[in-house]
């Protein structure tokens, strides 16, 4: 069972950005479709981006346009570059399979707030 281990989250006014990683515990060649999910309090958990081993890429409308998501193979990692910050886009990201996430790791909790 794979896991994951999301870093690089943080406080930040709005219009700031924020580069969130996702290492995973082994090789995510094999993982067809790689997303990064987030929670904020008192929601349910949301998927946000997504990227396919092919580097086909999709994305929620609330998102799209200031987030990009990626990933390199080689490092067992995933990433999720965050312009254009909102006080809506505060919650725990998270990253794991999609469609069938697995295992949750902690996340990385986001602020975005003056």
């Amino acid at each position: 069972q794979v896991q994951f281990v999301e870093s690089g989250g943080g406080l930040v006014q709005p219009g700031g950005s924020l580069r969130l990683s996702c290492a995973a515990s082994r090789s995510i060649f094999s993982i067809r479709t790689m997303g990064w999910y987030r929670q904020a309090p008192g929601k349910q958990r949301e998927l946000v981006a997504a990227i396919t081993s092919g580097g086909s890429t999709n994305y929620a409308d609330s998102v799209k346009g200031r987030f990009t998501i990626s990933r390199d193979n080689a490092k067992n990692t995933v990433y999720l570059q965050m312009n254009s910050l909102k006080p809506e886009d505060t919650a725990v990201y998270y990253c794991n399979k999609v469609p069938l996430p697995g295992t949750w790791g902690q996340g990385t909790q986001v602020t975005v707030s003056s």
